[in-house]
C-alpha cells in the first residue's frame, strides 16, 4: 500500500496532477453490519430495572471488529457507482479513466487520497 501511494504521488508530481487528502470523520459509523451483533448497554445508559437489557446493532460503531470491513464495503459500493475500477494488486486503490481524464482514489483506513488531472470547479 505505501509503495502504491509513493508511486502515485511521483506520477502526480511528474504530470502536475492535483492531489487532495480527505479525512472521513464518521467513516466507521456509515457501514451496515452483515451478521447479528448483540451488545450490553453502556454503563450510565441503563435505567433502574432494565440493567440486563441488550441492544441489537444494525450499523457499525467504533471499536467494533467489523467496523473497518463494513466501512470498506460501503466505500467500495459507492465508488463502483461512479465507474471506478479496483486495482487487482492493491484493493484500496481505485482508478477511473475517461478520455483524457484520470482519477485515482486511495483508501487508507478513514483517509482518502484523491489524485486527478482534470479538475472541474
Amino acid at each position: 500500500m505505501a509503495k502504491s501511494i509513493r508511486i502515485l504521488i511521483a506520477i502526480a508530481t511528474w504530470y502536475e496532477y492535483e492531489i487532495w487528502h480527505m479525512d472521513v470523520k464518521m467513516s466507521f459509523l456509515s457501514g451496515f453490519i452483515e451478521e447479528k451483533i448483540i451488545m450490553d448497554q453502556p454503563k450510565g445508559f441503563t435505567s433502574i430495572g432494565e440493567e440486563h437489557n441488550v441492544s441489537s446493532l444494525q450499523k457499525s460503531i467504533y471499536d467494533l471488529k467489523q467496523a473497518f470491513q463494513s466501512w470498506n464495503m460501503h466505500f467500495d459500493e459507492v465508488i463502483w457507482g461512479y465507474d471506478f475500477i479496483k486495482n487487482v494488486h492493491d484493493p484500496c486503490l481505485y482508478k477511473k479513466f475517461s478520455g483524457r481524464s484520470v482519477a485515482y482514489h486511495v483508501l487508507n483506513v478513514d483517509d482518502i487520497l484523491l489524485i486527478e488531472n482534470d479538475v472541474k470547479c
